[in-house]
């Protein structure tokens, strides 16, 4: 299947959403009672946010590593399944009196793992962490000295180990050598973990569908452990910051405050950094999109001493390079570009150039006039079109906050829908030539502002909506399976 070259539909939900005991959801049973809905349903694709490391805020978008998997993704049955871990353990390690932290669970079953498991699963470990060294050994040392020093930034740390002093660097190794296995083997389950439930999705016709944040964090072992990939002086601190200026989503723009790329360091190195990431995304996912994509053509940097996005510059990045050697090592690509917010001729011309297909964002469409690119008789098959994304309200969220005036001409693009929101605008996109229609679940079940994931430019309360079945009535299924078939997709 090639869902980017034909039609079909898919439901964006990240794990962390899925219903489930632990603060979030993970890649147990409920992930496969999911991919179990979508099959159901006709659907084909299912798109989540990023699976890394997230920092205190919960962002998938600013996370602790570009290769790494967040490991309160995994699944603790899994880990009993395998016998590595009693079932209903309590943790044993820490002073909390029967503690169920995944964290402390997790590091039991590594207890449980080097005593009790297979040769043959002790050989797969091994091989795992040979086969990720590239990456894993630097992030596993990384989060070790991280919890050491307190949770805080690489560039607060000790001299020698914030310059990465190779007599530092080997003594840590040594001395945090337990620590740093356990890391590995987070890893090791999380991937094992997230490859099983990829499997069992392609069994039942469904692909997964995730995304690459274009500019890494700042506090990562990435910048850590790759500084002459990035924009810094001796000391490793930044000049400049990315962001976007002011756009439909904060009339200050957004100052995300993450390194810009040295790219003339990564033309000279063959795009090797950014190879290797992509080597990790490609392992993991289906499909791909890269988020912010016209920062591959140009980027917005940011003076780090302003607050805001306001005052910046747009700087040039060899976007063709970069995807032209993509195409080299891996062939065919199956990406995405997002292509919103402030998009140039050069940034639709790079992605044409490489036949990448944009996103189209119905709840963007009306309002102004007939040439909106977001309205349906505007969009080319080789597209994506969303209702909304985890950035926007959610379509009923959206739809109520219009005007009276501003739901007519709502209406009237959608020829004056008696089914109500967002069934309209779910139904629009499934009826648009787009290849790919992708709706979020808040969509899928009907609801409004209060189930929103996100909000651009904030910090408090974003990442934590959840979904429980109860929400979802039988004939959901039903009617999706209807549209898909009535729109054949």
């Amino acid at each position: 299947m090639e869902p980017l070259k034909q039609r079909c539909a898919g439901i964006l939900l990240h794990i962390t959403s899925l219903p489930g005991k632990y603060e979030n959801g993970d890649l147990g049973a409920e992930a496969y009672h999911f991919v179990e809905f979508l099959r159901d349903a006709g659907i084909s694709v299912w798109q989540t946010l990023p699976l890394g490391v997230p920092h205190g805020d919960g962002s998938p978008y600013q996370c602790l590593s570009a290769h790494a998997g967040n490991p309160n993704l995994i699944d603790i049955k899994w880990l009993e399944q395998k016998k590595w871990l009693p079932i209903n353990a309590r943790c044993d390690a820490c002073n909390e009196p029967n503690c169920e932290a995944k964290s402390c669970l997790i590091t039991k079953a590594f207890a449980g793992f080097k005593n009790l498991a297979s040769v043959t699963d002790q050989d797969d470990f091994k091989q795992f962490c040979l086969k990720q060294a590239f990456w894993l050994d630097d992030f596993a040392l990384f989060m070790a000295l991280r919890a050491e020093f307190s949770q805080t930034c690489w560039n607060q740390w000790p001299e020698t180990l914030k310059q990465r002093c190779p007599q530092a660097i080997q003594e840590s190794r040594q001395r945090l050598k337990f620590t740093l296995e356990k890391i590995q083997f987070e890893q090791y389950v999380f991937f094992k973990q997230w490859l099983e439930l990829k499997e069992f999705a392609a069994q039942q016709g469904v692909l997964l569908f995730g995304d690459i944040p274009i500019f890494v964090s700042y506090d990562s072992v990435d910048v850590w452990s790759n500084r002459e990939v990035f924009k810094l002086d001796a000391d490793g601190e930044m000049s400049v910051v990315a962001g976007v200026p002011p756009d439909y989503f904060s009339a200050t723009g957004q100052r995300w405050g993450n390194p810009h790329y040295n790219w003339e360091y990564l033309q000279a190195d063959g795009f090797k950094w950014w190879l290797q990431r992509m080597q990790t995304q490609l392992e993991l996912f289906d499909i791909v999109r890269i988020d912010h994509f016209r920062g591959l053509e140009a980027a917005w940097e940011i003076p780090a001493t302003e607050a805001t996005a306001i005052k910046g510059e747009w700087v040039l990045a060899p976007g063709a390079g970069l995807l032209q050697a993509i195409q080299d090592e891996f062939g065919d690509m199956p990406l995405v570009a997002e292509d919103l917010g402030i998009i140039t001729p050069e940034v639709d011309a790079l992605r044409a150039n490489f036949k990448l297909p944009g996103m189209k964002i119905l709840q963007f469409a009306f309002g102004d006039t007939a040439k909106n690119p977001y309205l349906p008789h505007n969009y080319e098959h080789n597209s994506v079109v969303y209702t909304g994304t985890h950035d926007n309200d959610t379509s009923l969220g959206w739809y109520n906050g219009l005007t009276d005036i501003e739901k007519h001409k709502v209406h009237i693009a959608l020829g004056s829908p008696a089914m109500g929101m967002p069934c309209a605008l779910i139904q629009a996109a499934f009826a648009s030539v787009a290849n790919l229609a992708i709706i979020p679940m808040q969509d899928v079940l009907s609801l409004g502002t209060e189930s929103r994931m996100n909000i651009p430019g904030t910090i408090n309360g974003n990442w934590q909506w959840r979904f429980s079945w109860e929400q979802l009535s039988d004939d959901k299924a039903t009617w999706l399976a209807d549209l898909t078939r009535l729109f054949n997709r």
